[in-house]
């Protein structure tokens, strides 16, 4: 991922010194482990627990004549530990490492991701209740439809995050395994006792039974998750961008001083960052095709996945890091417009009351066909002729011979709608 859309502590987990500095944890735990059951000798134990260091310019020197980065990084350690690095990787194959190492730093990553999502999920509780009771249109197909409240939308959003976390707890569950097994996972040079303690060390779980790697569907589902979060927030930002159109203008990304949205126009205040999140999201999405297609190994494995990992899982953790971040900093400092939210609400002249005015009808003993095309002529007539709907169902004879004026005032109003909405915010704490 290019710096511009790498936050510093998530970057820091995916570069090359901290990539090693797993592998070199990995390592050291299993060294440790066969010191504890006797394998190694303290002696050698001690030299390697001392003397271990690497450098990643020397590790990629070493590669460009290898071909092969785990064998550079172990050669350097060894120029650093002498003989007794000949106990160092004993037993083991290179994906014990790899995926071990990978392990730890995808649950440095997750940390950070779930600070981040649980940040959010506070976020749009507060929204929530702020505009819990700012009356605004609801809309279906783009088109009015009937009220709703602004606070409504935040807690759909909230309660879909919420969801989203728990999602996410079980994907970091699944990719926070190890496995110490060797060539093909029969541990036919190491006793399995070495895999359990190594992982209790490192805070990871045994793979109950493995190949030579761990299994890839625990990764495509990881990468779905965070897929399906960077879903959300495209969904936010989409209602976002919608908001802010000119002709809506109901909400729109704070524009800051100095600030400008065209190199060509100097009038223009654009959704950027909403439009940067739903870009971002895009990549995520792509990011799970390839995860999906890593699970399918031939037998044992091959190293397909390899090179398409090294991109996916750095870049998918990076991507949906930096959206989180987005999207918390634009939900947080947005500037919302509740008069605007009025005009609009006002804009069809009172059809937003329809379906108010048909179940009054039906209430009344109209069969519901009948009574919805007495409403739906009073309401094709405001859309051609931009009239008003009370003043022309209260002219309509057919419709006043069931209904007094005091009824059909009664329906042109919020307070049950309000109601509604305090229901739902008390059913869904």
């Amino acid at each position: 991922m290019i710096e511009r859309y790498t936050l510093p502590e998530m970057g820091k987990i995916w570069s090359d010194r901290s990539k090693y500095e797993a592998w070199w944890k990995v390592e050291l735990e299993v060294c440790r482990v066969q010191f504890e059951i006797g394998v190694i000798p303290a002696e050698d134990f001690d030299n390697i627990e001392q003397k271990a260091a690497f450098d990643v310019k020397r590790i990629l020197e070493i590669e460009e004549e290898v071909k092969h980065d785990v064998i550079a990084f172990l050669t350097n350690v060894a120029e650093n530990v002498g003989e007794s690095s000949r106990y160092i990787h004993k037993g083991m194959t290179s994906s014990d490492l790899l995926d071990t190492a990978l392990a730890l730093q995808l649950a440095q990553a997750g940390d950070l991701l779930r600070e981040k999502i649980v940040g959010l999920i506070q976020v749009l509780t507060d929204k929530s209740l702020e505009f819990k009771d700012t009356l605004c249109i609801g809309r279906s197909h783009g088109i009015h439809a009937e009220p709703v409240t602004f606070g409504l939308k935040f807690l759909i959003w909230k309660k879909e995050m919420e969801r989203n976390l728990r999602r996410f707890d079980l994907a970091l569950e699944d990719v926070k395994v190890g496995q110490i097994s060797g060539a093909v996972g029969t541990y036919q040079h190491l006793d399995p006792e070495v895999e359990i303690r190594t992982m209790e060390k490192l805070g990871l779980a045994a793979a109950p039974v493995s190949n030579q790697v761990i299994q890839r569907d625990r990764h495509a589902h990881f990468v779905a998750t965070l897929a399906t979060i960077g879903s959300t927030l495209d969904k936010i930002a989409v209602e976002i961008r919608h908001l802010q159109r000119t002709e809506v203008l109901e909400a729109e990304e704070y524009f800051s001083k100095g600030q400008k949205g065209s190199s060509a126009m100097p009038h223009k205040r654009n959704p950027i960052l909403s439009e940067r999140i739903s870009g971002m999201a895009r990549l995520l999405r792509g990011y799970t095709v390839t995860a999906m297609e890593n699970v399918a190994l031939w037998h044992e494995r091959d190293i397909s996945h390899s090179s398409a990992e090294r991109v996916i899982l750095p870049d998918a953790c990076i991507t949906l890091d930096f959206i989180l971040a987005e999207t918390t900093r634009v939900l947080k400092n947005l500037l919302v417009y509740p008069e605007k939210m009025m005009e609009n609400l006002n804009l069809t002249r009172g059809l937003i009351f329809s379906q108010e005015v048909l179940l009054k009808l039906v209430e009344k003993g109209i069969l519901r066909e009948k009574a919805y095309r007495m409403v739906q002529e009073n309401a094709m007539q405001v859309w051609r002729e931009g009239r008003d709907f009370k003043t022309l169902l209260l002219q309509d004879k057919a419709i006043m011979e069931h209904l007094t004026r005091e009824e059909v005032e009664e329906l042109f109003g919020f307070e049950k709608l309000l109601a509604r909405v305090n229901q739902i915010f008390n059913k869904v704490k």
